[in-house]
């Protein structure tokens, strides 16, 4: 190993070692912390991604696909109620290719492939529903597709062919969407829905479908579109009209000193109107005119004849006048103008916006001026009998100043609640640091005092001939101690006798560290480091 870094790991022990016990400790909890960290990022990025190997099985199905993701050794997962099978990303086309070849899932919704096993011998009929069939399950897969529908059905009802044109009736088709936990489909995915089915089919327009979703809520409905009924129509157009004069008022007198309440009456009743206009062309001629002139001229007479085309012959050959007869018919052209217009439910036949304006807010303000404004942001149309009614008046503050009082008071108990929980967690905290430090130093000074030793120091005059001029950290008054024990006055006082004390030489060394150690520590780890490095084998 390079010196260089031989010398790096040999400063870093040193470092360690110079730790004290809290340190240590708090190395030891940060490395296992850090330890604890990799070892779940890399558990977590390499954790294969789930994908979904087959959804919509039946119960059937499933377990034989289960069965054979276990003889396969392949982890996979469970979701939707056991429907959907998801397996690693990397597993999916091979586990695909092998239920295909073993022919699963075998419950399919049909689809075109049902033509295939139509043989040649069968009858009109078992190749009309065949077909029918094939439409609908094609149709169910495409709506299967879409982002929050699990579970698709589709249902066409298809007239006959006639020879009766007028009597042929419009193709119709009802599609059953479930969707999933939690997952509501939007107005533009019914559209779509209904767009899709109504384009698949041959002279289906799109008010011929309807669309019912699991909780039996009707989103589109035949005749009436993808929109809802006329309630729903109804309560769109209130809550519309409503935000957008409400917003205009909120500027105009400030939020909270108006409100508006828009009341829409519409139709539930959809038609089909056909109207046919006539104008008369320049100089109104008459649609039909029929003139006949007759003409005769001669003396005329006594004698029969035959009467012709243009005169009367005598029977005997001789004329004696004519007769002529003109007949004219016109029929004059008029512009005609033919139109037809399906009238669907939900067209607005009346409504009605009520607005109260505070009085303390409108004290600078004109009425007619709010009316007008109202009227136009509304769409008021007076020939239909809309009606708008502004009125001013003094509002009840009452439950606003308590509603806000409300609000104020559980703002100030959730905060109160969150400084409460944040305390809680602070002193949990600091008594675990607390007592985690006090049990450091504890361990600290009973780790000192068991690693102390007691050294014992005699004569002073003798240490200090030993260390020269070097401080003792002990001092010895006297060489010989008397102690005097007072047991009262009629107690003779007790001389204890003297003890000598000589210290050896490794008493006078360890006086000499102490002593070294208290005038210059750097000093003295330095030498005491090097003793160290000197003595750790090469």
């Amino acid at each position: 190993m390079p010196r260089q870094v031989t010398s790096v790991f040999k400063r870093f022990g040193n470092a360690i070692r110079e730790f004290t016990i809290a340190q240590r400790t708090v190395a030891i909890i940060g490395v296992a912390v850090l330890v604890l960290g990799i070892a779940a990022l890399s558990m977590w990025v390499t954790k294969p991604a789930f994908t979904p190997l087959f959804s919509g099985l039946s119960g059937e199905d499933a377990n034989s696909i289960v069965e054979q993701l276990r003889a396969d050794g392949v982890e996979y997962q469970l979701a939707n109620g056991g429907a959907t099978i998801l397996v690693p990303e990397a597993n999916v086309y091979d586990e695909r290719i092998k239920a295909a070849s073993a022919g699963l899932p075998t419950s399919s919704t049909g689809g075109y492939s049902l033509l295939d096993t139509m043989g040649v011998t069968s009858s009109e009929f078992q190749q009309s529903v065949t077909y029918k069939r094939a439409l609908e399950g094609e149709l169910a897969k495409t709506i299967g597709a879409l982002d929050g529908v699990q579970i698709a059905s589709v249902r066409l009802a298809i007239p006959e062919d006639s020879v009766f044109v007028s009597e042929k009736n419009d193709p119709t088709a009802s599609v059953f969407v479930e969707t999933e936990n939690g997952v509501s489909l939007s107005n533009d995915q019914v559209q779509a829905i209904v767009h899709l089915t109504s384009a698949s089919i041959d002279g289906m327009a799109a008010a011929d479908v309807a669309v019912v979703d699991s909780t039996g809520a009707v989103l589109s409905a035949v005749g009436i579109g993808a929109t809802g009924g006329a309630e729903q129509q109804a309560s769109d157009y209130e809550s519309r009209v409503g935000n957008a004069v409400q917003a205009m008022l909120d500027k105009v007198v400030g939020a909270g000193n108006a409100t508006v309440v828009v009341a829409a009456d519409m139709s539930y009743e959809s038609a089909e109107r056909v109207e046919e206009s006539f104008t008369a062309p320049i100089e109104t001629p008459a649609l039909n005119e029929s003139v006949d002139t007759e003409t005769y001229t001669g003396t005329g007479g006594n004698a029969a004849g035959v009467l012709g085309a243009e005169a009367a012959v005598a029977a005997d050959g001789a004329s004696d006048g004519t007769f002529a007869s003109e007949s004219t018919t016109r029929n004059n052209a008029v512009n005609k103008v033919t139109e037809s217009r399906i009238i669907p439910a939900g067209a607005i036949t009346r409504q009605t916006v009520s607005v109260a304006v505070d009085a303390d807010a409108a004290a600078n303000l004109n009425v007619a001026d709010i009316t007008s404004l109202v009227t136009s942001a509304a769409g008021i149309d007076a020939i239909r009998g809309d009606a708008v009614t502004v009125e001013v008046m003094a509002f009840d503050t009452a439950g606003a100043t308590a509603a806000a009082a409300a609000l104020q008071a559980a703002a100030d108990a959730a905060a109160a609640e969150r400084f409460a929980d944040i305390l809680r967690v602070s002193v949990i905290t600091a008594g675990i640091v607390i007592t985690l430090v006090v049990s450091l130093i504890l361990y600290a000074r009973r780790s000192r005092r068991q690693s102390r030793e007691s050294v014992e120091i005699g004569d002073l005059t003798q240490v200090q001939d030993a260390l020269g001029e070097v401080p003792t950290p002990l001092s010895v008054t006297a060489s010989r101690a008397t102690l005097f024990l007072d047991q009262g006055n009629d107690t003779p006082t007790k001389i204890l006798p003297t003890v000598a004390f000589v210290p050896s030489d490794t008493d006078l060394r360890r006086a000499e560290i102490d002593a070294l150690a208290q005038s210059d520590p750097r000093g003295t780890a330095e030498f005491l480091r090097g003793l160290m490095d000197d003595r750790q084998p090469a």
